[in-house]
C-alpha cells in the first residue's frame, strides 16, 4: 500500500471511532422518542448524526484511494468501538464471546489493510451515472414503502444498509477533477450528477435507519444493516467499479472481509451494544381498590384532579426520573392506601353510633 493509501486508512479508521460515538447517542436518542420524525429531532439524535457526517466525509476521502470493501469493512468495525466503549464508560458486561469477536475484528481489519491494493480511478461513463441515480430512486420508494406498510425492522435495517452502501459505490465513482483550482474542483462536484444520488442515498439510509431503530431491536436491527451496508456495495465494486486486490491476497481478503461481518453480527447482539439503547418504561396504570373495601370509601367525594405538566422535556441521559411521593410522617388511611395518596389529601372520617330506640 502507498503512503496515500496509509493516510487514508488512517481517515477512514478516525471515521470508525465516529461512528462508535454516534452509535452510542444516537441509540438513546431513538429510546427518548416518539415516532421517526421525533426522532430526528432530538439533540443527542442530532449529535450523532454530526459525527456521522464526520465519519462519512472521512470515508468518500478514503474512497478515492481504497477500494470499498476495505473502507466498507473498517467501518463495520465500529462495533467493536462501541461495545469498548460501552464498557468503559456505562460499565456493561461484556462475554467471552464478545472479546473474541473484538480481537477477531482487529485481525481481520488488519489483514484487509495488507490486502488492499493500489486503486485505479474509477472510469465514470453516462451508462454509471444512469445506474446509480435510479438505484439511489429505487431505494427511496423501497424503503419509503417499507416504512409505510411497517415491515419488520429487519427489512428496513436492509434499506438502511443497502442507501448506506451505494453512497460508497457514488463516492467510489465520483469524479474529481485533477490540475484544477478549488474552485473548479467544487463547481465540477456540485454540478456533478451523482452528487445528488450520493445526498439521496445518504439521507435514506440515515432516516431509514432511524425507523428501524424505532421499531425494531437494536441487536437484529444493527447486524443486518452492517452486513447490507458491508456485502452487497463491495460485490458490485469488484465486479463493475475495477476494485482490486493485492496478488496473492484474494483468499485471505474474503475471509477477512466475512469475519469482520460475522464479527460484527456477533457484537450486536452484545449487552454492551443494548445498554447504548435505554428502553421506555411502561406507562404505571391506575392503581385498584382493595378486594374488599370498607362500605364508607362508596361514599368518598371524587378525588381532585391534578394539572398535567405540559410541554415536553428533553431527557439527555440515563434512565427516565422516577417520581416518588414524599413522607409526610403521617398514617394513611388503609382505603387510600391503594391509590398512593398522601395522608394530607386522604379525607377523615367520623364514625357515630345511631341513636337508640326507646
Amino acid at each position: 500500500m502507498t503512503g496515500a493509501g496509509w493516510v487514508a486508512l488512517a481517515i477512514v479508521s478516525v471515521g470508525s471511532l465516529c461512528y462508535a460515538t454516534a452509535s452510542i447517542l444516537q441509540g438513546v436518542g431513538a429510546r427518548r422518542s416518539v415516532g421517526t420524525a421525533q426522532t430526528m429531532a432530538h439533540p443527542l439524535y442530532l449529535a450523532g448524526i454530526f459525527f456521522d457526517i464526520l465519519a462519512w466525509v472521512g470515508a468518500m476521502i478514503a474512497l478515492q484511494t481504497l477500494a470499498v470493501y476495505v473502507v466498507e469493512s473498517v467501518l463495520a468495525g465500529s462495533l467493536a468501538f462501541t461495545v469498548l466503549g460501552a464498557r468503559i464508560v456505562l460499565g456493561s458486561r461484556l462475554r467471552r464471546r464478545d472479546m473474541v469477536a473484538v480481537a477477531v475484528t482487529i485481525i481481520s481489519l488488519t489483514s484487509l489493510a495488507f490486502s488492499a491494493g493500489p486503486q485505479h480511478a474509477v472510469h465514470t461513463t453516462n451508462e454509471l451515472r444512469f445506474a446509480l441515480c435510479g438505484a439511489a430512486a429505487a431505494m427511496v420508494l423501497v424503503g419509503y414503502g417499507a416504512a409505510k406498510v411497517n415491515a419488520p425492522g429487519g427489512v428496513i435495517a436492509a434499506c438502511a444498509g443497502l442507501s448506506l452502501g451505494g453512497a460508497a459505490l457514488v463516492g467510489r465513482s465520483l469524479p474529481v477533477p485533477e490540475g484544477v483550482g478549488a474552485g473548479d474542483v467544487a463547481l465540477a462536484i456540485v454540478t456533478e450528477p451523482l452528487t445528488a444520488a450520493l445526498l439521496v442515498f445518504a439521507g435514506t439510509g440515515m432516516t431509514l435507519y432511524a425507523h428501524a431503530l424505532q421499531h425494531g431491536d437494536v441487536g437484529p436491527v444493527t447486524a443486518i444493516h452492517w452486513t447490507a451496508e458491508v456485502m452487497a456495495p463491495s460485490i458490485v465494486a469488484v465486479v463493475f467499479l475495477g476494485d482490486t486486490v493485492r496478488e496473492g491476497w484474494l483468499l485471505p481478503a474474503g475471509i477477512a472481509c466475512l469475519l469482520t461481518v460475522g464479527a460484527a453480527v456477533v457484537l450486536a447482539t452484545a449487552p454492551a451494544t443494548h445498554a447504548t439503547h435505554v428502553e421506555d418504561p411502561a406507562p404505571a396504570g391506575p392503581a385498584a381498590l382493595p378486594a374488599q373495601a370498607p362500605r364508607h370509601a362508596l361514599a368518598a367525594p371524587p378525588l381532585p384532579v391534578l394539572p398535567q405538566p405540559t410541554g415536553e422535556r428533553i431527557i439527555w441521559w440515563g434512565p427516565p426520573p422516577i417520581w416518588r411521593p414524599p413522607d409526610r410522617g403521617r398514617p394513611v388511611d388503609p382505603t387510600y392506601r391503594a391509590l398512593a395518596l398522601p395522608a394530607a389529601a386522604a379525607p377523615r372520617f367520623v364514625w357515630a353510633a345511631p341513636p337508640r330506640r326507646r
